[in-house]
Formats: structure tokens, C-alpha cells, sequence
């Protein structure tokens, strides 16, 4: 009885899994969105006491875990698991689903998230979410009841279902990169002018609301013809590039930086004062002056910059009027003595 009830279901699911994740891939390309709706649907195929999908991280080739079903994620949240280790590392870098139906004395299996929940895994269903070629990550499915009858039932259902969702993720991912380019510079990774001018057009109607003020900063670097003309025009983008590293590692996570053009960066402080972000600026004025660049060559190269601060709304009215007193004022320390902070 129990079987037929299972088999009876089965071109049910099928004929959902097809039908919802089509709509689904064609309602939205939010990876957060996507991944619940996928783990959810995972709850609709299968009983399991747990269930996770981790996504691969192509820069550490590791496996992070993004949606867990059935224990605390912040218990495992910052387990990253190294391709080829663990079952789940096995299934992502082989490509290959592992069906696991005793995993008690498996030595496949990653052990720490058992000994920080306290659970124990006794059988492991990992697949792979495989697409054109490539693995983007795995789902696994833990401790499903009657694990033989399942593999015999139901599985190809799940399977439907990760294929899909390979589709699915992979589209977002696409799609974020996309996006990411078209706010992002291609050289440095630092935000682009469009996204500075999105950002401030918000800024602006943001304190219509909450009347928080806020800070541009142009940085022009300071004699940068010269080291074009002594190194040549890669050596010059080389030191841009590492000049913005050493704007970000010494600018607060809550401010932004953009590459603006040709040798200079704006930085957008947000809710800030003037002292505060003439207090920000000198560090970095500072951290620039007493860095090398090029460290690659004999004599690494030594740079200043000039910095202009202006302050909305006490400097400006309107976003063409704030920016064109920032870069003023910049070009004020430009025309005398350089590597200089001037604010008004």
C-alpha cells in the first residue's frame, strides 16, 4: 500500500517539477529567492530529517553552505568544505552523485557539522548541480526514511529538481555578473561613475527623509604624468589599481569608492559631519604617502594625492553642484602645494 501511494505521486511531481521551476526561472534571478524556493521544494519531494544546498566558491574552490533545512545553519554557517574532501566535496569535484544508505562508519563523510549539531548522519543522498560542464555546488539530502525505497521511488524526482535548479542558478549568477559589471570598473574592481551617480541620486532624495548629510571626496594623484612617462601606461594603471587597494583597506565598510577617471577616485562618505570626514580623509592622505607601488620593480614607486571635501547639503544644493565643488577644491590643493586636504 505504502508503495503504490508513493508511485501514485510520482508523475505528479514530475509534471510539477517541470512546470514550477520553469516559472520559477522566468519569475526571478535573485539567488537568495531562487535557492529557498529550490530547498523548499526539496521539502515537497522527500522526507528527511536535513537537508542543505552549498554553493561552490570558484576564488577558494570550496564549498559554502547558503540554505540548511532541519538544523541551526549558524551552527555550520562558516564551514567552508575543500572540493574533493567530504562527500560533498567528492560529488563537486567528480560531478558525480554519491548515494550513501549507511554512513555510520563511512569515512567519506564530513564529520565536523555532525559534531557541532550533535547530529548523526546515517545515510547521504549528494548531488551535484551540474551544468554546462561545470559543478556550481551540491545539494544533499540526510537521513531519509526507508533511504532503499526512496532510490526506487522517488529519487528521479529529486533529480528533475537539481537539474532545474542548476539551470536556475546559473542564470542568477550570470546575471549578477552582468550587473556587477555594469557598475563596476573593469581594471580596478572598485564602482564605476554610473554607479556614483545612481548612489548620490539616491543620497539626495534620502535626506528629503531621514536629513542625513553626506561627504564626496575627489582624489586626483599628484604628478601621475611622470610615472606614466617613466614606466609606461601599464606600470601607470598598475599604480592606480593599487592605489584604490590602499584607499579600501583604510576606508571604512560603510563608505564607497569609485574610480571616477583617468588618475582620480571619489569616495562617497555617508552620514558624516565635516570633522569626521576631514579626520577619514588624512588617514588615507596618509596611508597613500607612505606606501610603495610597483614593489615589483628596483626603486618601487612613492605617490601623493590632492583630496577636495565637499558636505551636502552645507556645501551644495544639488548633486551637479556638490560634485563640481568637490572636484574644485581638489584641484584648489592641485594648483599649490599638492598632496594637501582642502574643504572649503
Amino acid at each position: 500500500m505504502k508503495r503504490g501511494k508513493k508511485e501514485s505521486k510520482r508523475p505528479i511531481v514530475e509534471s510539477w517539477s517541470c512546470h514550477e521551476i520553469g516559472k520559477l526561472l522566468a519569475s526571478t534571478l535573485d539567488l537568495d529567492e531562487i535557492l529557498n524556493h529550490i530547498m523548499n521544494k526539496v521539502g515537497e519531494i522527500v522526507n528527511a530529517e536535513n537537508w542543505s544546498l552549498l554553493l561552490l566558491d570558484n576564488a577558494t574552490n570550496e564549498l559554502e553552505f547558503k540554505v540548511v533545512v532541519g538544523l541551526k545553519k549558524e551552527l555550520i554557517s562558516d564551514i567552508r568544505i575543500p572540493v574533493g574532501e567530504g562527500v560533498a566535496g567528492i560529488a563537486a569535484e567528480t560531478g558525480e552523485s554519491i548515494y550513501i544508505t549507511n554512513a555510520v562508519n563511512d569515512p567519506r563523510i564530513y564529520r565536523e557539522v555532525d559534531e557541532r549539531t550533535g547530529f548523526v548522519t546515517k545515510s547521504l543522498v549528494c548531488l551535484p548541480l551540474n551544468i554546462h560542464g561545470r559543478t556550481l555546488g551540491v545539494i544533499e539530502v540526510v537521513n531519509i526514511p526507508g533511504i532503499e525505497e526512496f532510490m526506487s521511488t522517488d529519487l528521479h524526482n529529486l533529480e528533475v529538481l537539481v537539474d532545474y535548479a542548476a539551470i536556475a542558478i546559473e542564470n542568477s549568477q550570470y546575471f549578477s555578473e552582468i550587473k556587477k559589471m555594469s557598475i563596476t570598473d573593469e581594471y580596478t574592481g572598485l564602482y564605476n561613475v554610473r554607479y556614483m551617480h545612481n548612489k548620490l541620486d539616491q543620497l539626495i532624495q534620502l535626506h528629503e527623509e531621514n536629513n542625513e548629510q553626506f561627504a564626496v571626496v575627489f582624489i586626483d594623484i599628484d604628478n601621475f604624468k611622470s610615472v606614466v612617462d617613466t614606466y609606461g601606461h601599464l606600470a601607470g594603471s598598475q599604480v592606480l589599481k593599487e592605489v584604490g587597494q590602499i584607499i579600501k583597506a583604510n576606508l571604512p565598510a560603510e563608505h564607497i569608492l569609485c574610480k571616477y577617471g583617468g588618475d582620480e577616485f571619489v569616495i562617497i562618505y555617508l552620514d558624516i559631519d565635516r570633522r569626521k570626514a576631514i579626520s577619514i580623509t588624512e588617514h588615507i592622505q596618509s596611508a597613500i604617502r607612505s606606501s610603495k607601488f610597483l614593489l615589483e620593480l628596483p626603486d618601487p614607486v612613492t605617490i601623493t594625492a590632492s583630496f577636495g571635501i565637499a558636505i551636502f547639503p552645507e556645501d551644495a544644493k544639488d548633486k551637479k553642484e556638490l560634485l563640481l565643488s568637490a572636484d574644485n577644491r581638489m584641484y584648489t590643493v592641485k594648483r599649490s602645494t599638492k598632496n594637501g586636504i582642502c574643504t572649503g
